[in-house]
């Protein structure tokens, strides 16, 4: 958290430095202005003073937060995007090493307990909590509105373990999706990026994500939707794009993220 803070006063300090020099070429001017009536004039006065500080202050008062604000969102989004790509990379580490042309050819996603001990394979584990959500997992957690979030731990059906990144991972194995002509395995992970810490917000370390059996990774959207492009609902090509903000489960922040091209807008 220091370096955090100091690095958002270091932009700040260049911000104050531009300032101060646009200040000190207004006074050499005014100076060289009334250098012929006298040179006792050539010096701020003490008012001018106050006033340069007190716009200073205002300027800091206003740009500070927001800075800070940026800086963390973007520091959660980097943590994410770390994430999206490890587990990226091992799904596709497992189809090379088992010569497979999809996960489930792979044969080490079927179950839970089978993906869990396969991911103990590819991570270092520093933490595993079995079927339980808590420790790996907060206890509880809020949506951006504020609002407190039972539904995930009320039906948690995921293996949890800790990386030794600090991210949490709540896995579940392969599921066979089938609806009309589509039939396609997938499965889905809780991550929270970094474990028990805070905030413990969805959508701000909170998050949903979708694996599907050629190893790419989304957010929450059928198989049929994803791989056949037959949705079956507006809600459900909507949902990513307007459903993150407020939710009672993590749903939706990761592929408004993916959208909006790894940029945390909300």
């Amino acid at each position: 958290m220091v370096g955090e803070i100091l690095s958002i006063l270091r932009s700040f300090a260049v911000q104050t430095r531009i300032f101060a020099k646009e200040c000190n070429i207004i006074a050499v001017g005014y100076v060289r202005s009334t250098a012929h009536h006298s040179l006792k004039s050539a010096a701020f006065t003490l008012a001018e003073v106050l006033v340069t500080l007190g716009i200073i202050g205002v300027v800091s008062a206003m740009t500070v937060p927001t800075l800070m604000q940026n800086y963390q969102r973007q520091s959660y989004v980097t943590q994410l995007h770390k994430v999206y790509n490890e587990m990226s990379q091992v799904f596709q580490q497992m189809m090379t090493d088992r010569n497979a042309l999809n996960l489930k050819e792979t044969g080490l996603l079927n179950t839970t307990e089978q993906a869990t001990e396969t991911f103990k394979n590819y991570f270092k584990v520093v933490q595993d909590c079995g079927n339980n959500f808590s420790p790996c997992f907060a206890s509880e957690y809020r949506s951006t509105t504020g609002s407190s979030i039972k539904t995930v731990e009320a039906n948690w059906w995921s293996s949890s373990f800790v990386l030794a990144d600090g991210a949490a991972i709540g896995l579940h194995g392969l599921i066979d999706y089938s609806a009309g002509n589509v039939s396609y395995p997938y499965g889905y992970m809780y991550v929270d990026i970094n474990g028990a810490k805070g905030p413990n917000i969805t959508g701000r370390d909170f998050f949903l994500f979708y694996y599907f059996n050629d190893g790419t990774l989304d957010d929450v959207v059928t198989p049929e939707c994803k791989t056949a492009g037959i949705c079956s609902s507006t809600l459900e090509v909507q949902r990513v794009n307007y459903s993150c903000v407020g939710q009672t489960w993590p749903a939706g922040c990761f592929g408004r993220i993916l959208n909006d091209n790894w940029q945390m807008t909300y």
